[in-house]
């Protein structure tokens, strides 16, 4: 069962009471990442992420793991393009203690500039980490190119230059004009009573920062492709992110652009594994993934491969592209994949932190809570019409942006094959 209360501060609370389960997962969420920054101040919200776990007036950063570890927990978090997320799982009659500890870390965090300088470090080393990745740099690429000169098309974790000039003013100037009870929500699911966490947060409330959610820049360019960036360096691989700019999470073509996915690349049974991987032998793995949000979205294509096969295998992706825009996929098709969603959905669903995950996303993207079975009807309505019809807007050159991370020194004629003629 599903609560929401909203209280006279702003601050909303949303629970999932599910009695079965012996575990609960609580997280505060703020509706504030990377797309919300400044180029100047590039990567402070993962930043702040990192810094809320390093000590308060009441915990050192080890007490404060230990607080969560000690009672056979977990506490972790994240941040990406416009959330972040502080969050903890434990046994069911724990919850106070997870509460405690992450209301803690979240209003009471010391930001000494000790730590502040450790940090930093920490942080620049996890950036070298990233870069040394092809896989995770040529999403950066990609990014970049797909969104330029944008948030969006700034790295979440910031650049080498943004982290080395963000002070402690700038951290406590942001959490307090960005991390506000407009933007604040906290869910929980599993063993716990909405009732229960209520008396808990309403107690806590006064000392959240009043505000509304912060604004952010919005993104709507008309696409400008086909795209090619390409970031030559010794590897052994050519690793490609092919992207495609789509619709937003509002967008009423949202579910079709879903299922368009999964028919396109999202499992092993989808078009191009069989294609690229089994039939042709040219990867060990390629994939596609969906992202959506407030304004845009895309689908992006991942793979790595030997650079001689490159222009062979971005000729049987366009293809791949090109059949879904020109027909509709087969019943069965269609069926598979709303399948595969489907039951993918209800597995998540059954674990407490996968839909404390889900009831914050639910509220902070939309502002509203749709019942599981509802979306469950959303999806099953789609049909091979639907899916064509989204492939035909969204799968065309003009949409089309090729990153490569290779040992390759030219991209020539690598437009020509996304559709530049």
């Amino acid at each position: 069962m599903h609560h929401e209360t909203l209280l006279p501060n702003g601050l909303r609370v949303v629970t999932a009471e599910m009695p079965h389960m012996a575990s609960v997962a609580i997280g505060i969420w703020v509706g504030v990442g990377g797309r919300h920054e400044p180029a100047r101040l590039n990567g402070i919200s993962h930043f702040i992420e990192h810094l809320l776990f390093k000590g308060t007036k009441r915990r050192s950063a080890a007490r404060i793991s230990e607080a969560v570890e000690g009672i056979g927990g977990y506490l972790n978090a994240f941040t990406d393009e416009e959330h972040t997320c502080f969050y903890a799982r434990a046994h069911g009659d724990r919850w106070p203690g997870l509460l405690d500890v992450l209301a803690d870390m979240f209003l009471n965090s010391r930001l000494d500039p000790d730590e502040i300088r450790k940090e930093r470090a920490v942080i620049l080393e996890e950036l070298a980490m990233y870069r040394d990745q092809p896989g995770e740099l040529v999403h950066d690429l990609l990014n970049e190119a797909q969104f330029p000169e944008h948030p969006l098309g700034r790295p979440v974790i910031g650049t080498r230059a943004s982290l080395r000039r963000l002070h402690r003013s700038d951290f406590i100037s942001y959490l307090g004009s960005h991390y506000t009870t407009g933007a604040t929500l906290i869910a929980a699911a599993g063993n716990i009573a909405h009732a229960d966490l209520l008396r808990y947060v309403t107690e806590l409330a006064p000392a959240f920062r009043s505000g509304s959610r912060p604004a952010f820049e919005p993104f709507d360019r008309p696409p400008a492709g086909p795209r090619v960036r390409l970031h030559t360096k010794a590897t052994e691989q050519t690793h490609l992110g092919l992207g495609v700019r789509t619709a937003s999470r509002h967008d009423p073509r949202r579910h079709a652009l879903r299922l368009l996915n999964v028919v396109l690349g999202e499992n092993m049974s989808s078009r191009l594994f069989q294609v690229i991987r089994e039939t042709h032998g040219l990867t060990y793995n390629i994939q596609s993934s969906l992202s959506t949000w407030a304004d845009t979205g895309d689908i992006v294509v991942s793979a790595g491969l030997d650079s001689s096969e490159l222009e062979r295998t971005l000729r049987l992706v366009i293809g791949e592209f090109d059949r879904l825009a020109a027909r509709p996929p087969g019943l069965a098709e269609v069926r598979r994949a709303r399948d595969y969603i489907l039951g993918q959905f209800d597995l998540s669903l059954e674990s407490t932190e996968n839909h404390m995950m889900w009831l914050g996303e639910q509220w902070l993207n939309h502002d509203s809570f749709t019942p599981p079975v509802t979306i469950r009807d959303r999806i099953a309505a789609v049909t091979p019409a639907a899916i064509h019809r989204v492939a035909r807007d969204f799968l065309t050159p003009p949409h089309r942006t090729l990153a490569l991370v290779s040992p390759r020194d030219s991209d020539r004629g690598l437009a020509r094959i996304l559709g530049d003629r």
